[in-house]
């Protein structure tokens, strides 16, 4: 490899050295398996770090792998190397394919015995603990799981990077949320954030590529972890380091031991069956076959993300080739005209906020609400737009002088600072419509997403001033914290509390929808005097009564729900015709 080349970049020979071959022999330097010392510059993608140096040949699989795409395209590989991506000439290959030719996996490390012990222990208590539902219990869960990855990559030469350590730490609060929070759809999205944090703990991520690609990563290790765990289980078992036998064989004792005298002590004294039925989960005999399900599935969960620590995907190593630079007058106009617009209509905004509504509304036709609603979805969907201009616009900006990305920057600049205000106007839209109707779930969800959108804004605002290499683990890392705040302040108690203070002013109050909230909102509904305090919490006190769970499977607002029922029970007058006749008066107040 020639001196001051990346050892993930294919090395380019001059045309009189290429030398004598087949068409489809590939240099060494284009495998998957070509790392510098230390990582390669773009193996170094926000992950583990490799610790030692990874040279390219047949055992990392990358040679086979395009000697095997050359053999099946029919072209010399070296020919395509040396092509201009710039270049207008028609080209049949695959151009998707060779994005993907320097991504492979290396094979991964042998795994370790504590690697073997996390995964059971992963088993275990995916077994014991998940069957009642999800909180605190999915948390600790994923405790031995993350543990047998840290061994998977400290076995295989891969050292934590901060980064490791940013989507790791986020991952484990995101799934605070099922504990905190009893209603499900901001638990919903905590976990998928959580999953999609995890695997760019593991594969790393710096490139867009890298991190578009980097949270659906674990999918690529769904069958050759379970095989990677199971063939090391095998070599323990059968060779001369062979002790799992004495191991299983004492674990069974110790546990026939804990049965036997657990239930002779629980017999002779009721406090201790009492401490022992609050501690131990359920392991009854009709349960075991989704026992068993738990337990596979645990196991199978960790070995993944451990073979997936082992051994990622170099997602960062995917080559999209950047768009073909367009002149100053084709780029800059569309755009600027398209600013033009922007501030002619932020203009009437800023008119419309000093001079009044009720001139506009007069002029219009239309109700205080009808104006809200209508403008706050057009004006998402701009913003969104707004974001596709924005990316296509970079992908075909000139930069071939200063002057070019000086352009680049008045020009993009000024449309995200009239994007914001645009952003503004739909919140400040959403805002009035609650005013007028209320707070729902759906409401808050796209104001969240409108607030989102305008920090990703602000954030290529910024990448423009202080350069983009860290502006895709920036929109990442910010779009896991709004699912992490989200969860944290609780949607379902601050719809109650925004309805119950609407309540209060203008005493109109949605009943119905109440009553479809989770035990989260109880503290503000509690607030409501009777029988409408209790036509609100009866469905929460009916769900609460049927659910048995276990400490460990009940969330804080649960648990916050029935000491606010234990401490005031519900009114016997609030039956099912006056909470009726209330729902019908107050929702058309």
């Amino acid at each position: 490899m020639k001196p001051g080349t990346d050892a993930g970049e294919p090395e380019i020979p001059e045309a009189p050295k290429v030398p004598e071959g087949p068409a489809d022999e590939v240099p060494a330097a284009r495998t998957g398996g070509a790392l510098s010392k230390g990582g390669s510059a773009r193996g170094d993608s926000g992950g583990f770090v490799s610790g030692r140096a990874r040279s390219g040949g047949t055992g990392s699989g990358g040679t086979d792998f395009e000697k095997r795409k050359a053999e099946t395209r029919d072209v010399d590989t070296r020919d395509v190397d040396r092509r201009d991506p710039d270049e207008d000439e028609e080209w049949d290959g695959p151009v998707v394919e060779s994005w993907f030719a320097d991504v492979q996996a290396e094979p991964p490390a042998p795994i370790r015995d504590a690697t073997l012990w996390a995964a059971l222990a992963t088993g275990v208590l995916s077994m014991l603990l998940l069957c009642d539902g999800l909180a605190l219990n999915l948390l600790l869960v994923a405790i031995p799981a993350g543990l047998g990855a840290y061994y998977a990559a400290q076995a295989a030469g891969r050292r934590p990077h901060r980064w490791t350590l940013v989507w790791g730490v986020g991952g484990l609060a995101l799934l605070s949320v099922p504990a905190l929070r009893d209603a499900d759809w901001p638990s919903f999205l905590a976990v998928l954030a959580a999953v999609a944090a995890g695997s760019l703990a593991l594969h790393g991520g710096r490139t867009w590529t890298g991190v578009l690609f980097g949270p659906i990563g674990l999918y690529t290790s769904l069958v050759t972890g379970p095989l990677w765990g199971w063939s090391g289980l095998r070599e323990r078992s059968g060779g001369a380091r062979g002790n799992v036998g004495p191991v299983v064989r004492a674990v069974a004792v110790a546990a026939v031991l804990l049965v036997v005298f657990g239930a002779l002590f629980a017999g002779a004294d009721a406090a201790f069956a009492d401490l022992l039925g609050g501690l131990v989960p359920d392991a009854s005999v009709s349960g075991g076959p989704w026992h068993a399900v738990l337990f596979v599935i645990g196991v199978v969960g960790a070995l993944v993300v451990a073979h997936t620590a082992a051994a990622p995907v170099q997602w960062d190593r995917v080559e999209v080739p950047a768009g073909r630079p367009r002149g100053r007058v084709e780029w800059a106009l569309p755009l600027i005209v398209l600013a033009a617009l922007f501030a002619v209509f932020n203009a009437v905004q800023l008119a419309v906020l000093f001079g009044g509504y009720d001139a506009v509304l007069e002029k219009t036709g239309q109700t205080y609400a009808e104006y809200a609603r209508q403008g706050f979805w057009q004006l998402l969907l701009v913003t969104l737009l707004t974001l596709l201009v924005i990316v296509f616009a970079l992908r075909w900006a000139p930069r071939d002088s200063s002057g070019d990305w000086t352009l680049v920057r008045a020009v993009l600049g000024t449309l995200c600072v009239l994007t914001l205000v645009v952003v503004a106007s739909a919140v400040r839209r959403m805002d009035m419509y609650v005013e007028a109707y209320g707070l729902t779930r759906l409401r808050i969800s796209v104001v969240t997403v409108e607030l989102w959108l305008g920090l990703v804004i602000v954030l290529i605002m910024a990448a423009g001033v202080w350069g983009a290499r860290w502006l895709p683990r920036a929109v990442l890392a910010s779009a896991a914290a709004g699912v992490l705040a989200f969860g944290l302040v609780s949607p379902d108690a601050l719809i109650a509390e925004r309805n119950v203070q609407r309540y209060e002013a203008k005493g109109s109050f949605d009943l119905d929808y109440a009553r479809g909230l989770s035990a989260d909102a109880a503290p503000a509904l509690d607030k409501l005097d009777e029988p409408l305090r209790s036509c609100a919490l009866r469905s929460i006190a009916q769900d609460l009564a049927g659910a048995d769970k276990s400490w460990y499977a009940t969330s804080l607002g649960e648990a916050r729900a029935m000491d606010i029922l234990d401490g005031r029970p519900l009114s016997p007058d609030a039956d099912w015709n006056v909470c009726n006749r209330l729902g019908t008066e107050l929702a058309y107040r």
